[in-house]
Order: C-alpha cells, then structure tokens, then sequence
C-alpha cells in the first residue's frame, strides 16, 4: 500500500506543482511560449480553464492567477479524498463526517505546502545548476525571472563570498527546515 500512496503523492505533486508554476509564471508577466510554461498550460489546463469561467471578472482581471491557484487547490482537496479513500479501504475503523472532512483538509493543505516548498527547492537547484554549467541557456534567462524575486532578500542581506551567491543555498536551506516543520 505505501507503493500506492507514494504514486498517488507523486501524481499529484506533478500537477499541483504545475498550477502552482502556472499561477507564479503568469504574476511575473513571463511568456508561457516556453518551457517550462507550456509544459505547466498542458498539464493543467483541463482544470483551470473551466475554474477561470466561473470566476468573478473582477477576480480573473486581477495580476494574480486565482484560476490556477484555485486549481492548485482543488487538486489538494482531490488528493486528500483519494488518499481517505484508499486510508480508510485498508483501515477496518469507522470515520465520523467531522473527521473525514478534518482529514481531507489537513492533507490538503500538508499537499499545497509541501508541493510549494519541494517545487521551489526544484527550481534552486534548476537555476543553481545551470548557472555553474549553461550559464547561458535559454532557460536560465526564465529561471532566473522565477527565482530572483525570492533571492532578493536574502542577497540584500548576504554578500557575496568570494564572488560566490550563497542566496541561493541559504533559500534551500530555509526550505528544508519548512519541510522538516511540515514533518
């Protein structure tokens, strides 16, 4: 069962982490012609197509993608109903309502966290890599609009070592601790 649980984990991370890449690749006006935007367009435009037709227009004018991020979300909630269901198939305890519902929300909102903060440690070592490797590659140009916002603060607040960026290691280091927290 843990084989099941993990492929189910993993499916969903894909596609959460893809509208969650689609929401924050459309806040920072970067064209979604590219990779990795027309990768996150394939994989989750089944989902918030139809969310963004019945979003208020106010909300679907704003900078913020709600459509994608709503999409994020309701993909946590789909998770967390999969993961009861196949929980309580192997468990012969009965689940009272409250606490189904209790467990469908907390698996959620572990599912979006966890995706936000595995995602962005993918895209670290993504930039990290290619910026000792391919320094210019097509891809680092968009790597870096994803990741600069992020590192600014911490660059703000450590130098340069050496002529070396730690921002980078120091963000996926504070990551880390976030997922140990999340346990």
């Amino acid at each position: 069962m843990r084989i099941v649980f993990f492929l189910l984990e993993t499916f969903f991370f894909f596609l959460v982490a893809a509208a969650l890449l689609r929401a924050w690749m459309n806040h920072l006006r970067i064209h979604m012609s590219g990779q990795p935007g027309r990768f996150a367009i394939a994989v989750t435009n089944w989902l918030v197509a139809p969310v963004r037709r019945v979003l208020p227009s106010s909300l679907a004018q704003s900078r913020i993608d709600w459509g994608s991020l709503l999409a994020a979300v309701l993909l946590c909630l789909a998770y967390g109903v999969v993961w009861l269901l196949l929980a309580s198939s192997v468990s012969s305890a009965p689940l009272s309502m409250e606490a189904a519902v209790g467990t469908v929300g907390t698996m959620a909102v572990r599912m979006l966290v966890r995706t936000l903060l595995q995602g962005l440690m993918l895209l670290l070592l993504g930039y990290a890599i290619l910026s000792w490797v391919q320094p210019h590659s097509p891809v680092m140009a968009i790597l870096e609009r994803l990741c600069s916002p992020l590192l600014r603060p911490i660059r703000r607040v450590i130098p340069l070592v050496g002529g070396v960026d730690l921002s980078v290691l120091v963000l996926i280091i504070l990551l880390q601790v976030g997922l140990m927290l999340l346990g």
